[in-house]
């Protein structure tokens, strides 16, 4: 299949079978925001789900946060985001349209051939005001990531949670970017869900934890289910690394549109902690009581997109097949982060096998979303539970009523077995559980 045209059934994919909506739709949609449905928001509710059990559940060196998108204006003086946090933009004089001065080859507008202006930089943070009048002084922003939430809350989190160094905070929360050039459908959006983790570490250590941080993130990809070919490091240059940066690197995947950033590995020295300490005029060391030393701890982040990710996720897994002359689209993804675990269906409305079926679907949402079906022939049943990747289809037939046995049928494969209805959840656990 051609790139664009994978592009264009993923999207189209996404509205069908509420995965993804365009933002505002009935109002003509408004650009680069996004709604997700039903299908949607559980892929993504499991995508952090796995990611904030890697970090904070499944290790005892990494604490929780959830900090308020609206933060006081100094901390975004201190971060730097104020007078730095820019982009090259030129107006088409033309037909108005506006593009990344970095993105245009020569001094025409790409689209209609108009002259373009001289770049100005524009600073991708969204302004709003607190309280009743709208002057400077109320001025305050949208966060455009959620990692100095966690700075500010260094020491409150330490001291709580009487963590020691090394230690680390994770969070997963709104930001805001007012991107000039949004686009490639939820890969680069104005309201987007990060999921960060600073990691704290001793000064002379960084270099050690920084290369552990690049094999734990990868492998995390991994265990996410995508495929290891199509992931790769990016090691930014020196024009690349951002000022406070001692080394940065990018794991990308081969998207339709080309290899992407998928997340940012980044040793930012001491200079978030010391910057806010700076502004703030409070002390941010750390005492480290076995070696009686007091220093500002180096920070290792690593930066995911949740919306990134989901999208990721449903281009490694879309595939295409030909079964019996006829094309079956399915969503080949980790049975553990599919939107719905397992859909129950009745062969036919008789014979008392829908009531069978619903409770056998009762018992299963105790545990999975599960999905109820009983329109439509069988094997159109189970094409529909393809499409959203529902790893399982569990069948209500004739040998039901005898024996009490279904016909479980696995996506990847469409391999059936006859499971005794007593003991699915059994069958299921390790299939479809963290």
């Amino acid at each position: 299949m051609a790139k664009k045209t994978i592009m264009d059934k993923l999207v189209s994919l996404s509205k069908r079978r509420g995965i993804v909506f365009q933002s505002s739709e009935i109002y003509g949609g408004i650009n680069s925001c996004w709604d997700y449905g039903p299908v949607g928001v559980e892929l993504k509710r499991n995508i952090k789900e796995f990611w904030w059990r890697s970090m904070v559940f499944w290790r005892n060196d990494i604490e929780g946060l959830d900090a308020s998108i609206i933060m006081h204006p100094k901390v975004w003086e201190a971060s730097g985001h104020v007078e730095s946090f820019t982009d090259p933009m030129v107006d088409c004089k033309q037909c108005k349209r506006r593009f990344r001065a970095d993105e245009i080859e020569g001094d025409r507008c790409p689209v209609c051939g108009g002259e373009l202006t001289e770049a100005r930089q524009f600073n991708l943070m969204f302004k709003t005001f607190m309280g009743p009048v709208e002057d400077e002084t109320n001025t305050i922003y949208l966060r455009p990531e959620t990692a100095q939430g966690i700075y500010v809350n260094f020491l409150n989190v330490q001291k709580s949670s009487r963590q020691k160094i090394p230690f680390g905070i994770a969070q997963i929360g709104k930001a805001f970017r007012n991107e000039i050039t949004p686009g490639n459908f939820i890969f680069r959006t104005r309201e987007f869900e990060q999921m960060e983790m600073q990691y704290f570490v001793k000064p002379g250590t960084d270099e050690e934890f920084f290369e552990k941080w690049k094999a734990t993130r990868m492998a995390w990809y991994g265990e996410l289910g995508i495929r290891p070919q199509k992931l790769r490091f990016h090691q930014h240059g020196p024009d690349e690394l951002a000022h406070y940066a001692k080394a940065a690197f990018d794991i990308e995947y081969e998207f339709p549109f080309g290899w992407k950033e998928l997340e940012g590995i980044h040793n930012r020295t001491d200079f978030d902690l010391s910057r806010h300490q700076q502004f703030s005029g409070k002390d941010l060391t750390y005492f480290d009581d076995q070696t009686h030393e007091r220093y500002i701890p180096y920070v290792i982040e690593t930066s995911a997109g949740v919306d990134r990710t989901l999208l990721t996720v449903l281009a490694d897994a879309y595939r295409e097949e030909e079964i019996k002359g006829e094309t079956r689209v399915v969503l080949k993804m980790n049975p553990k982060i599919s939107p719905v675990k397992v859909a129950v269906f009745p062969l036919v409305k008789k014979d008392g096998m829908p009531e069978v079926a619903l409770k056998i679907a009762a018992d299963l949402r105790k545990k999975y979303k599960v999905f109820y079906d009983v329109s439509g022939a069988i094997g159109r049943r189970y094409r529909r539970q393809d499409e959203i990747g529902t790893p399982f289809c569990v069948t209500v037939d004739s040998q039901t009523l005898q024996d009490q046995t279904v016909t479980v049928r696995e996506r990847d494969s469409m391999a059936q077995v006859r499971v005794a209805s007593a003991k699915l959840r059994e069958y299921f656990r390790d299939k479809l559980e963290f």
